[in-house]
């Protein structure tokens, strides 16, 4: 029997504290023998960050600690606080090295058992729930063609041996392209050696057809395609539905996850925020407050049909703000 991998989690003072919460008690409930799989690591304080971003709170710490799972830090050598999505790359340090990982984003819920999932360590691969966010292209500009090509020959690699001869040329789904809310892989240090040199290789030197494009917020979900590619993964390395389907949700926000995702998620949120230990931290914060245990979270789900929803996020988004339903 193949190893259980260990998980990795990013949390820090703020949202993300309670974000890690719901994860640690989905993941109890749903793969409870994973439990001590976990990490949860956080920023050191250091000179890249203003303040203290560790959890300062002590009974959200007493609640994760009691889990089981490993509380760690990592010291933010590239990225700190100018770039938060930066963690879950310098994260990886504190896994032990050649020993089977997945990471998660705290705003996720795990469905169900992890066990089930026929990861191929060895092929990593991420999440393919995303749409076109990066790049945007210009009018007289490069295309996807161009900008992706770029980005392969600066780290020695041939961008026609990743693309997905299927879909047509100049769209943006030829060009493999994930979600960074979940990733995978036989190794941390060689996944995570990889992401920071090509991370900081963009952003320090970004090929000149990136001369119109945002590095930030997309930094980590542009370098994620090149990494994955180099060490023999891509988007077919793991059978689709497992992730981002039966056992795991990556919610993001939650007037999204109330919106959009089946009726089996929110009862497990509701589920899981219930016990009157929990609903005393949740509710120290506002967005939890008025979504979880407030109308708000059903007010934004009585107004979609989850058979019958907007192709684009951007227009689920829309419809919330426009009725004061947008905050995270």
């Amino acid at each position: 029997m193949a190893p259980k991998p260990n998980l990795l989690i990013v949390a820090q003072q703020g949202r993300l504290s309670y974000e890690a919460i719901l994860f640690v008690l989905s993941l109890g409930v749903n793969s409870p023998d994973y439990a001590k799989k976990l990490y949860i690591a956080e920023p050191r304080q250091g000179p890249l960050w203003s303040e203290d971003p560790r959890i300062k709170d002590k009974d959200i710490r007493a609640l994760l600690s009691a889990t089981g799972a490993k509380m760690v830090t990592f010291e933010s050598v590239h990225f700190g606080e100018a770039y938060p999505n930066g963690n879950k790359i310098e994260a990886l340090r504190v896994l032990p090295e050649g020993e089977p990982f997945v990471f998660f984003d705290t705003d996720t819920l795990i469905t169900g058992d992890l066990n089930a999932v026929p990861f191929n360590f060895n092929r990593p691969s991420a999440s393919l729930r995303r749409e076109g966010t990066w790049p945007k292209l210009e009018l007289y500009g490069p295309g996807y063609h161009e900008i992706w090509a770029s980005l392969y020959e600066k780290f020695g690699m041939n961008v026609e041996t990743a693309l997905d001869p299927t879909q047509p040329e100049e769209f943006w789904q030829r060009y493999p392209y994930y979600n960074a809310g979940w990733f995978y892989y036989s190794c941390p240090k060689k996944f995570g050696t990889l992401f920071e040199k090509y991370a900081v290789g963009i952003r320090k030197d970004p090929p000149k057809e990136l001369v119109c494009q945002k590095l930030y917020p997309w930094l980590d979900q542009i370098t994620l395609p090149l990494v994955i590619h180099k060490l023999g993964g891509g988007v077919d390395a793991l059978e689709p539905g497992y992730l981002d389907g039966k056992t795991s949700c990556h919610y993001r926000y939650l007037p999204l996850m109330f919106a959009r995702e089946p009726d089996s998620t929110v009862e497990l949120l509701s589920a899981i925020a219930a016990p009157n230990p929990i609903k005393k931290i949740l509710k120290q914060y506002d967005p939890f407050k008025w979504f979880i245990y407030q109308n708000k979270g059903k007010k934004a789900r009585d107004m979609f049909d989850r058979n019958d929803l907007p192709r684009a996020e951007l227009a689920i988004r829309k419809k919330l703000k426009n009725r004061g339903l947008w905050v995270r």
